[in-house]
């Protein structure tokens, strides 16, 4: 699941290299509102719950402080917080870890393995609204990049 979210996600955002600075702040009536905002949140969440169930504070905070919002500057946290949370979802699978808990900055109770998966799903929520906008905004050879895809794009079959 998690090498074919990231190569999902990487070649959405590739996809999204072609758009303009007006295409990507369009407002369209799914996800976050533009292409911008919808990977933005989904590159977000990322650090985010990895920093909860790590124990460390997030990059920084997406409500509160001003940042680089450049496709290129998405692109680049991507490239840092996938591999993290990467490493951490298989090094807590490898250690039998997943049933463990952290408190939420709700202060509620979750599951490393569920939170690990709701990220997971999460990804593939926005992945799927970002297509529809790409749709809409003209960018042809969209594939579903789903996990078939993946398998034969990667020679996995």
């Amino acid at each position: 699941m998690l090498g074919h979210d990231d190569w999902a996600t990487s070649q959405r955002l590739a996809r999204c290299t072609s758009l303009s600075e007006a295409d990507l702040n369009r407002e369209l009536d799914i996800g976050h509102r533009t292409p911008r905002e919808t990977l933005d949140d989904r590159i977000y969440v990322i650090d985010f719950w990895t920093g909860w169930m790590t124990d460390r504070p997030v990059e920084h905070d997406r409500s509160t402080q001003p940042y680089d919002r450049s496709l290129d500057a998405l692109v680049d946290r991507y490239e840092r917080f996938q591999p993290a949370f990467a490493d951490l979802a298989r090094g807590l699978r490898d250690a039998q870890r997943l049933d463990e808990t952290f408190i939420d900055h709700y202060g509620v109770r979750q599951s490393l393995g569920a939170t690990i998966l709701q990220l997971v799903h999460h990804n593939a929520q926005h992945r799927g609204e970002v297509r529809h906008m790409l749709e809409r905004l003209g960018v042809a050879e969209l594939w579903d990049f789903d996990p078939q895809e993946w398998e034969h794009a990667t020679g996995r079959v």
